[in-house]
């Protein structure tokens, strides 16, 4: 973890200087995409909220110095005070003036520090697969990132979906991952919450798209394949997590660009059951 840390403490070199995202994957001797996904996932926040949090920190130690807040909000890259004035609040419940008043509430973030932690105690189901070049075919459209519970925008889409389109799917269904997939791609900022992404109802298949449906060609390569079972919907978002923290970290992987896919089989009530990840890795 030490090239980690020492990305972290680039940051905290000049944290009212612009940050070179690129530059910081290099130190972590990862890829940018790697880099921003892992850390959301080790650290709990997305890497652009935490440079966020610790920027309003250190500004809120001027602004209780006594320093204009214009002066303040210039020097951490807000176009006016106003603006800087909204984030303030929204980190610290207060306004800069009020934060100066004796006896305020304020809140930080602290520097990050990582650690490797060795437990063992989470068995990870999951194979490496060499797969040939197939396609997607499916309905898509743009929703926003959630990390933790339901996402309401994937479950418009699902539910707007015509009646004829899944089982149009099961019948393309002739290469793994077998069956209905939820696929996910072209993430605006791996990592961050709230990013736009592309999310599919789709087939992997070999056969050529139906008029009407969308495609998209996936290229041969690796993939890392996790095998999970439990309550729906965490136990399949933690599976992107423990990924990150757990699997990614010792081996000899990382994480490529591409099209997540999973494949879920929900249990009688739909509530829980099993689900397999599918995501395409890189030799290290």
């Amino acid at each position: 973890m030490q090239e980690w840390n020492r990305a972290i403490e680039l940051i905290e070199a000049d944290l009212s200087a612009p940050v070179d995202v690129g530059h910081l994957a290099q130190v972590a001797l990862t890829s940018e995409y790697h880099f921003r996904r892992m850390f959301a996932s080790l650290a709990g926040i997305p890497l652009s909220e935490y440079i966020r949090r610790r920027r309003l920190t250190a500004a809120t130690g001027e602004i209780v110095a006594g320093q204009p807040v214009l002066d303040v909000a210039i020097r951490y890259g807000y176009g006016s005070a106003e603006a800087f004035t909204r984030a303030f609040k929204v980190m610290h419940g207060l306004t800069p003036s009020q934060a100066r008043q004796p006896g305020a509430i304020l809140h930080s973030q602290p520097q990050l520090r990582f650690h490797l932690r060795v437990e063992g105690n989470t068995d990870m189901k999951h194979r490496i697969v060499s797969k040939d070049a197939f396609r997607l075919v499916g309905k898509k459209a743009q929703v926003r990132l959630i990390y933790e519970g339901p996402n309401a925008e994937i479950e418009q889409f699902e539910r707007n979906l015509d009646p004829a389109v899944r089982p149009k799917l099961a019948e393309l269904s002739d290469t793994e991952p077998y069956g209905l997939l939820a696929v996910t791609d072209n993430i605006e900022q791996p990592g961050d919450e709230g990013s736009a992404l592309d999310y599919w109802r789709a087939a992997a298949t070999l056969q050529p798209p139906p008029e009407g449906f969308d495609c998209m060609e996936v290229a041969a390569g690796l993939w890392v394949v996790f095998e999970t079972e439990g309550k729906f919907p965490e136990v399949l978002q933690r599976l992107w997590a423990d990924a990150a923290a757990e699997w990614f970290p010792a081996n000899p992987y990382r994480w490529a660009p591409g099209p997540q896919l999973l494949s879920v089989q929900p249990d009688q009530g739909g509530t829980t059951g099993r689900g397999q990840l599918w995501i395409p890795i890189e030799k290290a």
